[in-house]
């Protein structure tokens, strides 16, 4: 017995391990930029900055702004910060209208497009960071190549093995229509407009991300799956029937929550795993 909690005690003393954060992890208090008017009117936004040319941890500087000289959303608010007060924040943005998808960032601790989140919704101190678990390009811009590389793996288009069909539609110029019945199929998937907000607020993405295709593309895929102009199902769904790249959705529905356009990635994901079954 004495022997035996000897062993233990020797054991236990080799278990404690000590980690190291890698260098410049840590994110410190950055600069404060106050407002020099007077103003009843204000906001404070607390921005997540990191430029990979300093050799320097990241930071969140403070910035604030008159509410009364600025548009009513965080995009209008970001605008205004890089125009009249830090012009070297950066950030995506483009249509304005939750369109293109560029300006997707994580907002008050949720992944959305600042150009349709109001300020107004926001209590308190408006925090922003960039798109979770993916590479930083700078500030709030993330790398999204491999994303994009997966999606480019399910082939986001019509395909045929009817070559045939496909030229005498482009000799007579003819249109590969679809019934009302067929078109309605595609609802709740040709919306996506591709901002990766679900993707990034996937856990099984954050773990998995090297294999897992994740929500935005697995609804992309479902798109496509489904539409009836393409005649190439069975071999969408037969390369998606990998453990890896469809099965790690445990359905979670970060993604459903997340999506700034309302759509339901989880959804969509279960309609292919049960397509796969029912098409053997």
């Amino acid at each position: 017995m004495c022997n035996l909690l000897h062993q233990a005690k020797e054991y236990t003393s080799f278990i404690m391990v000590e980690f190291t954060l890698p260098k410049n992890s840590k994110v410190v208090k950055g600069i404060d930029h106050s407002l020099k008017n007077n103003s009843e009117n204000t906001r404070k936004l607390i921005i997540y900055r990191w430029d990979p040319e300093e050799d320097k941890n990241p930071r969140l500087d403070r910035y604030e702004i008159d509410l009364n000289k600025c548009g009513p959303m965080v995009l209008d608010a970001l605008i205004k910060i890089k125009n009249e007060i830090d012009t070297t924040l950066t950030f995506r943005r483009s249509c304005r209208e939750g369109v293109c998808g560029s300006c997707s960032m994580n907002i008050d601790g949720i992944n959305t497009l600042a150009c349709l989140k109001p300020m107004a919704e926001i209590k308190k101190d408006i925090t922003i960071y960039p798109l979770p678990h993916m590479r930083v390009i700078k500030d709030l811009v993330p790398d999204l190549k491999k994303a994009y590389q997966q999606l480019e793996s399910i082939k986001p288009w019509l395909s045929s093995n009817n070559s045939n069909k496909i030229d005498v539609i482009k000799k007579d110029k003819r249109e590969n229509k679809q019934t009302p019945e067929e078109r309605a199929k595609l609802d709740g998937t040709w919306e996506c407009i591709l901002c990766f907000c679900c993707t990034t607020s996937c856990p099984s993405y954050w773990w998995n991300s090297d294999e897992y295709l994740g929500p935005a593309v697995l609804l992309q895929a479902s798109r496509w799956i489904n539409d009836s102009r393409d005649n190439k199902k069975k071999e969408r769904l037969k390369e998606l029937n990998n453990s890896m790249k469809l099965y790690r959705c445990h359905s979670i529905m970060n993604c459903a929550r997340s999506c700034p356009k309302g759509l339901n990635p989880a959804k969509a994901i279960a309609e292919i795993k049960k397509a796969i079954v029912t098409e053997k």
